[in-house]
């Protein structure tokens, strides 16, 4: 919609947009800083859509924020204003109409709501705008892959982390129910951490997350040895149900190799495997049901993937809270002088983490948090994991029992489940 720009003033106005994928929380920000803004004397915009439109010239997609339309949205999930993936560095022209549509709106302050791609493309706004847009961003994402503190979570996580829970539980209800394994692949483009989070609150069967196999490729035989392993080890404590937690940001470090014989994976036009359109849990449940047929043990697997629940459902009292905490100082920040920021709450306080130590040095991009396996925190959710350890193996009442529940000799059991031990 296009909307009329008081003349009072020459850079008079506030700008909110929101980038990446949807996160519990959106609106609390762009409640909080609609607000604090507006109570300061400045007008308030919503950008639709991101990027979108703004990146192609276009000024009409945008939205007037006033106080009685956002002064009770911080309990709902979603984002009034919409949301994109759109990318105004692309090309030249469309940064460049990026910030002619931000000029001839009178923007002067610009707060982007986003994950590591969003906060990029801010700091490209504020690099690129000169001075002229000061600019702040808001750590949104279910990920909680952006680089802060480790102990402050992204806004949008916790909300996710609960819900998941809650979806993850009934599963384990049903599994426990019907007898079956439930392969649950979670979101988490690059990290674990959401997959974590909902594996330890739930108390899944075991959790499998990137960062456990350290930097280099992964293969997805020991992945699949893993689950075996897992599901063998469960059935002789005497049960044949089970809940595994999968990343998502497992595909992107899948070793390709191993995937070329597998049927029915989209390929480019160059013949390579597209490991964006992998379906993980499909594949891992063909290759742990026909390997467990081998050792003639029959259990049903069903693959399940849990994401999109999770994005736009009602922030939680949390991140309720939380979202709204980063809006109010999002704007005092930018009404300081300050600009070229990511926006914290810690310790209770404001803290900014500038973009320039945010961003990678060798890839220009935003550096990723990602999961300490080598804290007491991860301990802990290994600790109970149901997954094959060393003591096993060295074990010989134990070992023996394992072997015997997979039709297999201790020796046989040892040269072929050694693979799934973390090393």
């Amino acid at each position: 919609m296009s909307i009329s720009i008081s003349k009072k003033g020459s850079r008079d106005v506030l700008a909110i947009l929101a980038g990446g994928g949807p996160a519990p929380g959106i609106n609390g920000v762009i409640s909080a800083a609609t607000i604090e803004a507006i109570n300061r004397g400045i007008q308030v915009i919503g950008i639709q859509d991101g990027f979108k439109w703004i990146a192609n010239g276009d000024k009409k997609h945008i939205r007037r924020l006033t106080i009685s339309d956002t002064s009770r949205i911080h309990l709902t999930g979603g984002s009034i204003i919409g949301i994109s993936r759109e990318d105004p560095t692309s090309t030249v022209q469309r940064m460049k109409n990026t910030l002619r549509v931000l000029k001839d709106l009178r923007v002067r302050y610009l707060v982007t709501i986003g994950g590591d791609g969003t906060l990029f493309l801010a700091s490209r706004v504020e690099k690129e705008s000169k001075g002229k847009i000061n600019v702040a961003h808001i750590p949104k994402t279910i990920d909680n892959n952006l680089p802060l503190p480790g102990y402050i979570p992204t806004f949008g996580f916790e909300t996710a982390r609960h819900v998941g829970t809650e979806l993850v539980q009934h599963l384990m209800e049903d599994a426990k129910t019907t007898s079956r394994w439930y392969f649950v692949v979670t979101m988490g483009r690059k990290t674990g951490h959401l997959a974590l989070g909902i594996g330890k609150a739930s108390g899944a069967t075991l959790t499998i997350i990137p960062e456990e196999f350290g930097e280099e490729k992964i293969s997805l035989n020991k992945i699949v040895v893993t689950l075996e392993g897992a599901i063998i080890k469960r059935l002789s404590m005497g049960r044949e149900d089970g809940v595994a937690i999968i990343s998502e940001g497992i595909t992107e470090k899948l070793d390709e190799s191993e995937l070329e014989n597998l049927r029915d994976l989209e390929r480019d036009e160059h013949g390579r495997i597209m490991l964006s359109e992998v379906d993980l849990g499909q594949v891992l449940k063909i290759q742990a049901r026909s390997r467990l047929l081998e050792k003639k043990i029959k259990i049903r697997i069903v693959d399940k993937r849990i994401g999109y629940e999770l994005r736009s459902a009602r922030p939680t009292p949390f991140d309720s809270k939380y979202a709204r905490d980063l809006g109010y100082s999002a704007v005092k920040f930018l009404f300081g002088g300050g600009s070229g920021a990511m926006i914290t709450i810690q310790t209770g306080k404001m803290v900014p983490m500038y973009f320039n130590k945010l961003l990678n040095a060798k890839t220009g991009g935003t550096r990723i948090r990602y999961v300490d396996t080598n804290t007491e925190s991860y301990e802990v959710a290994e600790k109970y994991m149901i997954k094959l350890t060393k003591d096993d193996f060295e074990n010989k009442v134990k070992l023996k029992k394992l072997s015997q529940t997979a039709n297999m000799k201790p020796k046989e059991f040892v040269d072929y489940f050694s693979k799934a031990l973390r090393s």
